[in-house]
């Protein structure tokens, strides 16, 4: 990739002519001597060296923006995200209102995959979110988990249509289903999950179930030393007695009764991510827990946790992974992302980028995990 300049590439001006989109204004970024090198180290043609290197761009730094940068690589690593943007689908799915977000979203996706920058700045996106959430533009460090999640809301909420199938198969239940809406988008269709919960009345044994929806699940460290994945799988999944303030009113006893509560997976999402609650926050009492999470990059099996087990579930594979270096109220996010081009795991620290080992993805740092089911294809521009 040659350095950048103020007039967009090819790809670009196609990208923003066939979608009927004005070349948003860019500031110049440096390039990143270590990664230039690296290329130049590389005997190989033009065009190879162009496919090879799409989707490695660095993101300049706002000020204390690397929460918002490190999530940004993760999405814009998951080939089936960027097929759907870089192929103008997402235009045809646009609401009337508020396209803001959805299209400065596009905008850095094409400037990721599509130009022929080693760093670009995203301020058109981070302008743009800052006007629906304030927080965002302020230069203070805010959390990475927040941040996805909100952004994935918004996107759908953009992005969403009515479904018809789910629609007749929601309205029977959507009293007790809170959280269950018959729209749908690329968001609900690659992270959207679902929660079941088997509710026990411990004095009369009446039995109620519960569905919720879930784009990211937050998993409890059982250690403060050293655990694995399954271990905050397990503890997230066991069965929770509720007593005293938590009590659950039984509308058989009609009155708060002990509650016996039993969650389970009863739809997996295409990629699945999880939060891993490092920030113990208990009133005034505030730490960040250091804890070692050994997470597979291969085969990780969530059949145990599914139910009904009503067909063979996949196993699911690492693809991103955002990580927070630092202390509770100050720190530094970095993102690890597997490439679907060369298959290669590489560093992504704000303007950073640079290629990593297999053995480096396994880090005591990691916040956020993606995993997803199938593996992904290299992203294609579609006219």
């Amino acid at each position: 990739m040659a350095s950048q300049s103020t007039s967009a590439p090819d790809d670009l001006n196609i990208f923003y002519s066939l979608h009927f989109l004005p070349p948003p204004r860019r500031t110049p970024s440096p390039k990143p001597a270590h990664l230039e090198d690296v290329k130049d180290s590389r005997e190989e043609s033009n065009g190879e060296r162009s496919q090879q290197y799409q989707g490695l761009t660095g993101l300049r730094n706002l000020g204390n923006t690397c929460y918002m940068n490190a999530v940004l690589q993760c999405l814009c690593s998951i080939s089936p995200l960027v097929e759907y943007f870089l192929s103008g689908k997402y235009i045809t799915a646009l609401c009337k209102e508020n396209v803001e977000i959805a299209t400065a979203f596009a905008y850095l996706m094409a400037d990721i995959w599509l130009g022929d920058f080693d760093c670009v700045s995203p301020e058109v996106f981070c302008s743009v979110i800052g006007d629906r959430h304030p927080a965002f533009t302020k230069k203070t460090q805010q959390d990475a988990q927040e941040f996805l999640i909100y952004v994935l809301s918004e996107l759908h909420e953009t992005l969403k249509k009515l479904n018809k199938r789910r629609s007749q198969g929601s309205i029977s239940i959507a009293r007790e289903n809170r959280g269950i809406s018959p729209e749908t988008s690329v968001i609900t269709q690659l992270f959207e999950g679902q929660l079941s919960y088997e509710i026990t009345c411990l004095e009369c044994q009446n039995t109620t179930d519960k569905n919720e929806v879930f784009t990211v699940l937050s998993l409890p460290i059982p250690s403060e030393t050293a655990c694995s994945l399954q271990d905050c799988l397990e503890c997230f999944f066991q069965q929770d007695i509720l007593t005293w303030n938590n009590q659950i009113q039984c509308s058989w006893c009609g009155t708060k009764q002990d509650t016996a509560v039993k969650t389970c997976l009863a739809k997996a999402p295409k990629i699945v991510i999880l939060h891993l609650k490092r920030f113990d926050c208990q009133g005034s009492y505030k730490r960040k827990l250091g804890t070692d999470i050994h997470y597979p990059l291969s085969n990780l099996d969530l059949s145990p946790y599914v139910y009904p087990l009503f067909r063979k579930n996949p196993k699911y594979s690492l693809c991103a992974v955002v990580n927070h270096f630092g202390y509770l109220d100050g720190g530094h996010y970095t993102a690890f992302c597997k490439h679907t081009v060369t298959q290669n795991w590489y560093s992504f620290d704000d303007s950073q980028v640079t290629e990593i080992p297999h053995s480096s993805v396994q880090s005591a740092a990691a916040y956020l995990l993606f995993y997803s089911c199938q593996a992904f294809s290299v992203p294609t521009r579609k006219h």
